[in-house]
């Protein structure tokens, strides 16, 4: 079991699995505004705690290019393109895993396919996976509830965009904190 319950930016790499614009039309359209809103709220947050940022995208010459919500958020984070649905399957991915960073958090889509096969690779090569359960989606909520108890059960800590930013931040004081409390009002 790791010793820290918390998530830590110091320790935090965010991976932001799928979210691409092709892929968007088919899933729950109320459910997909908060999803993207919340991982743009983890991704403004890494941003200015310098937590590191993974995107990637499945078959983009199919599915499209990340949304532009995200791109315009971390527009100097240029996509891992990839076909596994794994993330880990795919070596460009795993370059950029940072060997002192231990613990992931995972937002994204699909919930119960790149996100639960990624999350149990993750865990597999001894990382702390976060699943920020707001900001991950499926086209079948029935699919996305299957894979959080798939993921509770395999040692995931599933958590909640607010739950990890302000255990990233730590304090309530700094120019972060205040950047980050107007983005959750």
């Amino acid at each position: 079991m790791h010793a820290n319950l918390k998530a830590r930016a110091g320790l935090s790499q965010l991976i932001i699995v799928d979210m691409q614009t092709r892929l968007i039309a088919a899933m729950p359209q109320e459910a997909l505004q908060a999803t993207i809103k919340n991982a743009g709220i983890l991704a403004q947050a890494a941003s200015l705690l310098e937590v590191p940022t993974i995107i990637t995208e499945q078959y983009p010459k199919g599915l499209g290019n990340t949304v532009p919500e995200l791109q315009a958020i971390l527009p100097s984070i240029k996509p891992v393109e990839k076909i596994c649905f794994s993330c880990l399957a795919e070596p460009k991915f795993n370059r950029q895993l940072t060997g002192d960073h231990t613990q992931m958090v995972l937002v994204g889509m699909e919930a119960h396919i790149c996100i639960l096969q990624t999350a149990l690779d993750l865990i597999g090569a001894g990382k702390q996976v976060f699943i920020a359960e707001d900001a991950i989606i499926s086209r079948n909520p029935a699919n996305k509830t299957n894979a959080l108890t798939r993921l509770r059960d395999a040692g995931c800590i599933v958590s909640n965009t607010e739950s990890i930013v302000f255990e990233w931040l730590g304090k309530a004081e700094g120019d972060a904190f205040k950047a980050i409390s107007k983005l959750i009002r």
